[in-house]
């Protein structure tokens, strides 16, 4: 079964506009959802959480639309936003307590764990933390329930690259369950690549593509040559092409690169900026 389904998903501001979205995330799997400020990230996630009125479209969220039975949905599914939304004066352990109150499976000995794991602060209230301490409190309350799906915004952001090490091992530990997945939104594109099986790009509210990951690696790579060279590729097999004083040099799909001419391995990271260049 797949975790979540997102069907004709749109919703309109002032000035934007997200969609129409279409996502599948299958079970046992991490989708990374890449893309700049003000992209649409956030607001997909919160569509998805039901905290913004849908426009138009559906969301299934394991098996079952997120507009009914809200609460049962929302014990199986764990949230960290970008801002983690805790009460200011209480300690961890303080959370610890109100939480065991709202989550029927709340499980205090794997919280203390993760506490312990994250190094989260045990005398600080939430107000007094920083913001790296902020989201490891929110990580360890979302995997502490035992969810089955994992909804974070930006969670890795404020994280000290060991700590972020950590929580990517975490993830990848999780999804190690087939019942279990994760989507994973942030700008350290680093991060998405080391774990993610799929990748969903967004940009200006639409998305450009949404692939498994290793797929979309093996399928472009970079050419770099006199700009009479790079002419001989299909222009329609191009993603994004610039030409300097020492030449030209292009991200491509490799089934369109004439037989002799070199290619290069492409990352995650210049995909999107290159991508977003060629929707410019």
């Amino acid at each position: 079964m797949n975790a979540l389904e997102i069907r004709g998903l749109k919703k309109t501001f002032s000035g934007f506009q997200l969609g129409p979205l279409d996502l599948t995330l299958p079970g046992g799997c991490i989708l990374g959802l890449i893309g700049e400020n003000g992209a649409g990230k956030s607001t997909t996630i919160k569509l998805i959480l039901n905290m913004l009125r849908r426009e138009s479209g559906t969301v299934t969220i394991l098996g079952r639309d997120n507009g009914q039975d809200l609460r049962s949905i929302k014990e199986e599914v764990g949230v960290v936003l970008d801002e983690v939304g805790l009460p200011d004066c209480l300690t961890s352990a303080q959370t610890g307590r109100v939480m065991e109150g709202i989550f029927r499976q709340w499980d205090a000995a794997a919280y203390a764990s993760y506490l312990r794991e994250l190094g989260v602060p045990e005398g600080k209230a939430f107000k007094e933390m920083s913001r790296g301490n902020r989201m490891k409190l929110g990580i360890a309350v979302a995997l502490s329930h035992h969810p089955r799906l994992l909804l974070l915004d930006e969670a890795t952001s404020g994280l000290d690259p060991v700590v972020r090490d950590r929580v990517v091992e975490m993830l990848a530990d999780f999804t190690r369950d087939e019942d279990h997945a994760v989507l994973l939104s942030s700008h350290i594109v680093s991060d998405l690549e080391r774990i993610c099986d799929y990748i969903a790009f967004l940009h200006k509210g639409k998305l450009l593509l949404c692939q498994e990951k290793d797929r979309l690696l093996e399928e472009y790579g970079f050419v770099h040559g006199a700009a009479g060279e790079l002419a001989a590729i299909d222009s329609a097999a191009v993603l994004h092409r610039s030409e300097g004083r020492y030449g030209a040099e292009a991200i491509v799909l490799r089934r369109a690169v004439p037989a002799g001419m070199a290619i290069s391995p492409v990352t995650v990271e210049e995909l999107f900026v290159h991508m977003v260049k060629g929707e410019r």
